[in-house]
């Protein structure tokens, strides 16, 4: 199943979306908004599905053409969003560009922050930044929707807790982030808003691409229309969602409708390699700021800039047949102009 909010109020307006991303439903008289779903979930889907499975036989009389740039993020807000980062490889680079030690307890604990939840981007919405000297940059990564999971959930139930799947572009400004970890009291004003895929998905959609808790396809990345990364999202994931889940549920109970993040998605070369861009045959980056940490370790210097003002941001995931699955995060860089 295939769900979507339009842009509209607070909480967007809940609507079915067809398989193939052209056609969709509002469906008021199931729930008027994802959170609402969500909270009731267990009496809604069999609704929500049912209203799916009659819009991709073409029995819905009130469906109309569906424009993604109508859409909000799924959940437009949500009352917690935390963010893993189940890719070391990705720790490691961003570590070792600060200087920092990776420890080997994170081979076993994830890390974890937690991001605002209270107004996230449209997926097709500027990202809006003060300043080009914060270090303005991209992090493709995937996240799921919880229902009610309560505390001390165990990674092998916290499975039957995973509702949707989503991208998310976790914007990060790395410039704000030494001073602020250097207080030790973890990211705040260096984390802004996150944005998600114009589509949720339920787990099913993703077929055998969903396989112990990871969503085993590539993650493709565009920056100013060339491709700039194409990571597998499965193998290197060395904390599924479940366990994520489970972390995060550890010394609280996370309530319907929480987003927990993966964290940026990263391989590292076949032998064991910090990873190679695109053009030297690699699988590319899902953030800026690995290409510049393996262009000081292999040159000596940096050369490849973060987001400037009028950049362009693509994030998408492709099934095995070539059809995009959530649709696209698809962005612009702009200084922001209080008004």
């Amino acid at each position: 199943m295939k769900l979507a909010s339009l842009n509209h109020g607070r909480d967007g307006q809940l609507i079915v979306v067809s398989r193939d991303l052209t056609r969709a439903v509002r469906v008021p008289q199931i729930a008027a908004t994802l959170q609402q779903a969500i909270e009731d979930w267990s009496t809604s889907a069999s609704k929500l599905e049912k209203v799916y499975a009659e819009l991709n036989a073409d029995q819905v009389t009130d469906a109309f053409d569906l424009d993604l740039t109508a859409l909000h993020s799924p959940l437009p807000r949500t009352y917690h969003w935390a963010d893993g980062s189940a890719y070391l490889n990705h720790v490691q680079l961003v570590r070792q560009a600060r200087g920092a030690e990776m420890p080997e307890s994170f081979w076993s604990d994830p890390l974890m922050y937690q991001g605002g939840g209270d107004s996230f981007l449209a997926p097709t919405g500027n990202i809006e930044a003060i300043s080009e000297s914060h270090g303005i940059d991209l992090e493709g990564e995937l996240a799921v929707v919880v229902d009610d999971v309560p505390m001390t959930t165990p990674p092998e139930q916290a499975m039957d807790h995973i509702k949707l799947v989503m991208l998310v572009n976790d914007v990060s400004l790395r410039g704000l982030i030494p001073g602020e970890l250097a207080k030790g009291f973890g990211f705040f004003q260096a984390k802004p808003a996150s944005s998600f895929s114009p589509i949720a998905v339920t787990p099913d959609e993703l077929g055998d691409a969903w396989k112990d808790g990871r969503v085993h396809l590539p993650l493709t990345v565009h920056l100013n229309g060339e491709k700039f990364g194409e990571p597998e999202a499965g193998p290197d994931m060395i904390f599924s969602f479940p366990q994520l889940i489970a972390h995060a549920a550890r010394t609280r109970h996370l309530g319907a409708g929480a987003i927990i993040g993966s964290g940026t998605v990263s391989n590292p070369d076949p032998d064991d390699g910090p990873g190679k861009p695109i053009a030297e045959g690699g699988v590319g980056y899902s953030c800026l700021a690995e290409i510049r940490m393996v262009e000081q370790i292999q040159q000596g210097e940096i050369t490849t800039p973060f987001l400037r003002f009028g950049d362009r941001v693509r994030i998408e995931m492709f099934d095995h047949q070539g059809n995009t699955i959530f649709g696209a995060i698809d962005q612009k860089v702009v200084q922001y102009q209080p008004t």
